[in-house]
């Protein structure tokens, strides 16, 4: 369980220390592929959380929808719509969810164990 923790540690020690930056003109695609890859991230530990984890299917569905996030928002802008909007809507609903299903599953766990003692 230390090693989330630890890699995400890391993955802030890096992205404060070097110097990144991401072009303007794919701000709109980085953003939107962030958006998903936190969606996913969130649904893996809401899987932990149920006890029905599979790795395979973690990254499978991180990479994929990413990548599928990525294109809708290229493709939508090569046709003069803003499909992107869609995906921020769909992650920011699935987020919230993966959110409150995790918290709930959490305090539910921490009363458990207070009550026990």
């Amino acid at each position: 369980m230390i090693y989330p923790f630890i890699g995400f540690a890391l993955g802030l020690l890096v992205g404060f220390k070097l110097p990144i930056t991401v072009p303007v003109i794919y701000a709109p695609y980085v953003s939107i592929s962030i958006l998903a890859a936190l969606d996913s991230v969130l649904g893996g530990i809401r899987a932990m959380e149920e006890n029905n984890f599979d790795t395979s299917i973690f990254v499978s569905g991180f990479f994929i929808n990413t990548l599928m996030a990525g294109f809708l928002a290229y493709f939508g802008d090569r046709l003069g719509i803003q499909l992107y909007l869609a995906a921020i809507f769909a992650f920011g609903v699935r987020i919230f969810q993966n959110l409150a299903i995790i918290r709930r599953s959490i305090i539910k766990r921490l009363f458990s164990k207070n009550n026990q003692k």
